[in-house]
């Protein structure tokens, strides 16, 4: 085995006075670790790097070929979709078999609809989802129109007001007497009810008679029958102090398949001049954004 030479080194001799000196070098002095550490800058430590978000194209893919589906309610072709999500189409067809074998879309001569595992994800935070899309797009209407606005639908049997957006520059009108019970005195009630057909327009009033609220009220159900009959398809209906003393309402139709639903605007009585004008505005707005409204109606 190698042995390690640990005779300690000689010390040099300095060179004699009068003669020519030699440079000799010495070795290098190590410095302390503490004054290293002072003289050396400090770096501050860098957090690991975070690995690059991983997105799967294909399931993006596949949920905008669901949401166009969606907002087709009688149904869409393969073109038309890979179209309107901007996808090639054998990538749209490869998809929407995907979608269909596990059953989030049903084919039908051609055109693609929403299936029953889409139904499925209607859970209560899907129903969640709707409601603030309603409640965000009536906050729009109500800031364009300057009226505090009314979201109901007629189901059950009954009319169900779902959602009401109002602010404090326009207050929403007070629900006094039971809306519900109340259907043939205010416009959002009137307009439900013109949607329906002759028969189940007798069975409401037979449940929830007409009854006067205000000197302005309609006096009977025959009148009022009548009125309805007259209300032109898709006509906003309005009414003027029926409900309430001091208020004049307006209401605009929304049907979606079988579903019965409306949206209604309600004024002080001093600005109804205003009613026919903001009524038509209403309706431009709800026909600018009832598609993509179509999935949030079925609350």
């Amino acid at each position: 085995m190698a042995t390690v030479d640990t005779a300690p080194a000689e010390r040099p001799v300095p060179p004699a006075l009068g003669t020519a000196s030699r440079s000799v070098a010495l070795p290098a002095q190590p410095r302390s670790a503490t004054a290293v550490d002072r003289a050396r800058p400090r770096v501050p430590e860098q957090p690991p790097a975070r690995p690059a978000q991983t997105l799967i194209g294909s399931v993006q893919r596949a949920m905008r070929l669901l949401e166009s589906v969606a907002a087709h309610e009688h149904g869409a072709t393969a073109k038309q979709l890979a179209r309107e999500t901007g996808l090639a189409l054998p990538t749209a067809y490869h998809l929407l078999r995907t979608l269909v074998h596990e059953g989030y879309l049903h084919r039908d001569k051609g055109l693609f609809f929403l299936g029953e595992a889409a139904e499925r994800l209607s859970s209560s935070g899907a129903a969640q989802k709707r409601r603030s899309t309603i409640a965000d797009t009536l906050g729009r209407w109500r800031d364009s129109i300057g009226a505090p606005v009314y979201y109901a639908m007629y189901r059950d049997g009954e009319i169900d007001v779902l959602s009401v957006s109002d602010a404090p520059a326009c207050p929403a009108a007070e629900e006094w007497a039971d809306f519900r019970e109340t259907g043939h005195a205010h416009a959002l009630g009137q307009c439900l009810l013109s949607q329906l057909d002759e028969e189940a327009r007798r069975d409401h009033l037979a449940r929830h008679p007409v009854r006067s609220l205000t000197p302005y009220t309609v006096r009977d159900a025959r009148t009022l029958l009548r009125r309805l009959e007259r209300v032109g398809r898709m006509e906003p209906v309005t009414e003027r102090q029926e409900y309430a003393l001091g208020t004049v309402c307006a209401a605009v139709p929304i049907t979606v398949g079988a579903t019965a639903c409306t949206v209604a605007l309600s004024l002080p009585a001093h600005q109804a001049d205003r009613l026919a004008l903001v009524a038509r505005q209403l309706q431009h707005e709800v026909g600018c954004s009832v598609g993509s409204l179509a999935l949030a109606i079925s609350i």
